[in-house]
Formats: C-alpha cells, sequence, structure tokens
C-alpha cells in the first residue's frame, strides 16, 4: 500500500512488570493473558494495531529470568531472538530504587545494539512521591543512554497516549505485514488454550499453575456455538486432583470463567470441555514442548 508504515516493538523486562498488560492496553484488545504470577508469557506474542496507513507491531516476549529447565531455556532464547529482529525496544521496569539483575543483563545488550531503546517505567500509580520517580531515571539513565523515557501506569491508562507519539517516530515505509483487522498473529486454538492457562494461574496455587500447560485439541464451528476440548497437562497426579478439585468443583470454576473470557474474544457462544492429565517431566522434554508449542522457535 503506497504511503503505508510499519514499526516493530519488542516490549522487554524482567518478569511481572507488566508487559502483557500494556501491550493489551496499546492494542485496545486483550490478547495476551495477564496474571501477578511471574513468567505468566512463555511465548513470543505479536499485537497488532493497525491505524489508516500506520502498523504497530508489539511484540510480548517473556519475562528474562534463571532458567531451570528446557522450558526455561527456551523462553529465555524467546526474548533474545525477539529483540534481535525489531525497529525499537521498550524497556519496561517497575519504579523500585534498585535495577535488578535481569535489567542489567538487557542493558548490557543494548551496549552492543544499534536498535533504539525508550525506557519505560511503569506503575507509577503506586508512588505517592513522584519526586522518588526522578532518583529512579537518573539511575537508570546514568548507566545507559535511553533515547526517552516515560511514565505510565497500564492499568489505567496513564500515559500511553504519550509513549504512542514517541513510538510513531520509528515508523518506517513499508507495506503492512497483517491485515489491517487482525490483532494479533496468534491462531484461535493458540488463545483459548492461553484464556484457560489464565484461569489456572488465577485460581491454583503458587506451585501448581507453574508445572502446567494447556493443549487445544478441537476447535470448529457448529452453527453459531464455538465447540472447543482443551487438554491440561500438570506434572504430579496430586496436582491433577488439586486442579480437579473435590465433586471437580475447581475444574468446574477454571472451565466457567475460561468460557465467558472466550466468549467475549471470539464473540460467539463457546462450548469448552477440560480434561486433565499427568505429564511427567513435560518441561524438560522437547518433543512435549513442541507439541504444546512450547519449542524455542514458537
Amino acid at each position: 500500500m503506497e504511503n503505508s508504515k510499519t514499526v516493530f516493538v519488542a516490549v522487554v523486562g524482567k518478569p511481572n512488570v507488566g508487559k502483557s498488560s500494556l501491550i493489551n492496553a496499546l492494542v485496545g484488545k486483550k490478547i495476551t493473558i495477564v496474571s501477578k504470577k511471574p513468567q505468566t508469557t512463555r511465548n513470543r506474542i505479536f499485537g497488532v494495531l493497525t491505524k489508516n496507513l500506520e502498523q504497530y507491531v508489539f511484540l510480548d516476549t517473556p519475562g528474562l529470568f534463571h532458567a531451570k529447565d528446557k522450558l526455561g531455556q527456551n523462553m529465555v532464547k524467546t526474548v533474545k531472538d525477539s529483540v534481535n529482529s525489531v525497529d525499537l525496544i521498550v524497556m519496561l521496569v517497575e519504579p523500585n530504587d534498585k535495577i535488578s539483575k535481569a535489567e542489567n543483563h538487557f542493558i548490557s545488550n543494548f551496549q552492543h545494539s544499534q536498535i533504539p531503546v525508550i525506557l519505560v517505567i511503569n506503575k507509577i500509580d503506586l508512588i505517592s512521591n513522584k519526586s522518588k520517580l526522578m532518583d529512579i531515571i537518573s539511575k537508570y539513565n546514568n548507566i545507559y543512554e535511553f533515547k526517552s523515557t516515560f511514565l505510565i501506569s497500564a492499568l489505567f491508562k496513564d500515559g500511553l497516549e504519550d509513549l504512542m507519539q514517541e513510538i510513531r517516530k520509528y515508523l518506517i515505509y513499508s507495506d503492512h505485514f497483517f491485515p489491517n483487522d487482525m490483532v494479533t498473529d496468534r491462531s484461535e486454538s493458540f488463545i483459548a488454550a492461553e484464556i484457560l492457562r489464565e484461569k489456572l494461574l488465577t485460581n491454583m496455587r503458587e506451585e501448581i499453575p507453574h508445572g502446567t500447560a494447556v493443549l487445544t485439541e478441537k476447535i470448529r464451528e457448529k452453527g453459531n456455538i464455538l465447540d472447543i476440548d482443551c487438554l491440561i497437562y500438570c506434572l504430579r497426579p496430586n496436582h491433577k486432583g488439586m486442579i480437579i478439585g473435590k465433586n471437580g468443583k475447581m475444574l468446574k470454576k477454571i472451565a466457567t470463567e475460561a468460557r465467558l473470557d472466550m466468549e467475549n474474544f471470539f464473540k460467539c457462544r463457546v462450548n469448552l470441555k477440560c480434561w486433565v492429565k499427568v505429564k511427567d517431566d513435560w518441561k524438560n522434554k522437547e518433543n512435549h514442548l513442541k507439541i504444546l508449542g512450547l519449542n524455542a522457535n514458537s
């Protein structure tokens, strides 16, 4: 398309700083799941926003952390691969006094890259003493020369218009890579699995959700209803029992919440069926990770 422009933006940061919340807010639709638990995002996910001739492609990446298994190693590789092929990097941080080890690792990599980097400090709604923010800005900019710095609250959508105006400067004349009505590159099967996994994260105890994965086995239209079959993998038999719950109450709760979110996303009625299966040590088995779409190239 003549005079069309595109920019690819990687949003990076340590776990749980609000990367998914920011991309959902910028795109204007929930395309990536959100949880207070760290390492919620496991894949590279594109969020796409098209405004007339301008297309913004945001990459939601897993938070950088010390990998303890094959899944973790693949997630870290996804982060590193993502930041090597974009036009702009948004480094998202929280308003903390101390720069974390993961953030120092990001910044050391920026030193050897030609890709421009914007510093974005999220969750400013949690800071009552706003003068503290100036000290935080100085600490980051003293160790790396960011192109610009922004203060935002992704939760309350505060500061996002100014941030988008800055990102707009990095648009490049190019054909659009995605259809103008597309908001994510991920399939309906992937979205359904992620919505169900979000409800597992929300409802289950700390150690269980990170040992679970969801596979959409079937998704098909039947009249005005979307039939979806999902398989939940977990690591141990006692985890399976907890996910199902007494008389199946926990699984029913998780599935009901997921179905409602799916209906909101797909804009139709959903018939959701869920099963739970124990898959020992799936996080370290490359063939299982590939089936689940969690290998480094997914």
